[in-house]
């Protein structure tokens, strides 16, 4: 099914939840364990990341050095269809187009249509290690609405060199992502807010907010959003805090806002098992508060959080 189906059909706020591909050579039985801690809230579905590669510079026995492509994490094309079939919960794999071909999306949308996985979260991902040979335009796509492009092609059976492509009997539906404080490279909101319309027009069906912490912000946002005409799902992204320093890291690494309330109480940790609970407590309240304003679903980032996810997720749902 797909997700804005799931989502609309849940009869409440629905519960799902993100997970990160584990480090090459590591067992899946990792993303298990997080997925058989949190099956009990009846997830509707499961997001899998997704990683580009990176250029390494290796140490030569002659003491020179070689430049190296390194893949640190496994394709979520093979997880995706490894939690689709274990668990009959429908994946959601991220794709992303920096740091992969135009070549390498479309092989990995036929993979994908093949093992029946037919949700997906379509998203630029991060530029800040990719090399400039990484961003050619001619092999890359520049913004996430040009890999939307492509999807929508592939499902009306069009291959990126024009050829007809047979046998998609399920066509893509997909979400992408939104910023309730503004992407960090958006000029104002009204720019964002223009492309955020531009990606619903073209055939996005929710859209997913990167990580906030004051529910104010996606009230803002969301009222800013109905008054454009965007009127698809605005599942918010929540992720508790862990770290005592993520009261610095957070807000440097995604622009997300620290209320003052909440960063004082950080302040008076003396560890991090103190911020973990008070990470938790705070998630908390700001997912009552979402739930009673009658947001459609609550999407958890579980990056070393799923300890925490589970605390929140008991105590809510």
């Amino acid at each position: 099914m797909k997700v804005s189906d799931l989502i609309k059909g849940s009869g409440s706020t629905a519960f799902s939840f993100e997970i990160l591909p584990p480090l090459k050579g590591n067992s899946i039985q990792k993303v298990y364990h997080v997925i058989d801690k949190l099956r009990e809230f009846d997830p509707k579905y499961i997001n899998i990341t997704s990683h580009h590669s990176e250029f390494i510079y290796k140490t030569m026995p002659d003491g020179s050095f070689q430049k190296v492509n390194i893949r640190k994490r496994p394709g979520s094309v093979a997880i995706a269809s490894a939690i689709q079939n274990k668990y009959g919960i429908p994946a959601v794999p991220h794709i992303i187009c920096k740091g992969f071909t135009k070549d390498e999306t479309e092989y990995a949308l036929i993979d994908l249509n093949f093992l029946g996985v037919n949700n997906l979260l379509l998203l630029r991902g991060d530029i800040k290690t990719l090399e400039a040979s990484q961003q050619t335009p001619g092999l890359y796509h520049e913004h996430a609405t040009d890999l939307q492009q492509q999807v929508n092609q592939f499902n009306k059976g069009i291959a990126l060199d024009g050829s007809s492509i047979e046998g998609i009997e399920t066509p893509f539906s997909y979400g992408m992502a939104c910023y309730p404080e503004k992407h960090e490279e958006a000029p104002n909101m009204e720019s964002d807010l223009f492309y955020l319309k531009e990606k619903v027009k073209n055939g996005a069906e929710y859209l997913v907010t990167q990580m906030f912490f004051d529910n104010s912000k996606y009230f803002a946002f969301v009222d800013r959003c109905r008054a454009e005409g965007i009127n698809v799902p605005i599942i918010p992204g929540i992720k508790p805090i862990v770290f005592k320093n993520q009261l610095t890291v957070l807000p440097k690494v995604f622009r997300s806002e620290i209320p003052e309330p909440f960063a004082a109480e950080l302040r008076k940790c003396k560890d991090d098992s103190e911020a973990k609970e008070v990470g938790v407590e705070w998630c908390i309240q700001q997912c009552k508060e979402l739930i009673a304003y009658g947001v459609p679903s609550l999407h958890f980032y579980t990056m070393m959080a799923s300890d925490s996810v589970y605390k929140v997720a008991k105590a809510i749902y």
